[in-house]
């Protein structure tokens, strides 16, 4: 498979596409990172403080500015999550390879920021049946991991029927702070 670092690819179902995010998503994706309900279950884990939650257009494109920087130093990718039916991105995929001195090492780390009103079994498994079955070759990792935390009932329930486990393990930090709540798919 390409380096989806030179060329991200798109990936698609009857109902979403997934493809690398533009400045054209701004005011779309505001409507993600100002929706109170949708933030609760985004992982902030090792970012700095930031928690995503973006009430202006300005901050929202500062941090598409950033996703960008990001890509170009091959930190992360970060797709957006178009509806079809509307043409409205809806939410954002990140995935990296996360090498470190934990459990968590050569690993794909995904994190999916939805609209809460997307916060639905059924449209997280549609939307992430897309990218796993390419994670491995993509991010050259042995193992995928995304953190749902327990009141992410919804979440909790696609990941499973997508045979992803939960784990006792802590991801570490940068500066050493412990993280829990990740399933695990191998």
């Amino acid at each position: 498979m390409q380096d989806v670092y030179k060329k991200c690819p798109q990936f698609e179902n009857d109902k979403y596409l997934l493809r690398y995010v533009t400045v054209d998503d701004c005011s779309d994706l505001l409507k993600v990172y100002s929706d109170k309900k949708a933030v609760l279950f985004f992982n902030s884990d090792n970012c700095g403080g930031d928690d995503f939650y973006y009430t202006t257009e300005k901050r929202m494109q500062e941090a598409i500015e950033y996703w960008f920087w990001e890509y170009g130093r091959k930190g992360f990718v970060r797709w957006a999550v178009i509806d079809k039916q509307n043409n409205e991105a809806i939410g954002t995929i990140e995935l990296f390879h996360r090498k470190a001195n934990d459990y968590f090492t050569n690993c794909g780390l995904l994190r999916l920021d939805l609209r809460s009103d997307y916060e639905t079994q059924v449209e997280i498994e549609k939307i992430l049946s897309l990218i796993i079955p390419h994670t491995y070759d993509l991010f050259h990792c042995d193992k995928i991991a995304t953190k749902a935390i327990p009141d992410a009932s919804e979440r909790i329930k696609a990941l499973e029927n997508l045979s992803f486990i939960p784990s006792n393990e802590k991801l570490i930090g940068h500066d050493g702070t412990e993280y829990d709540f990740y399933y695990v798919l191998k």
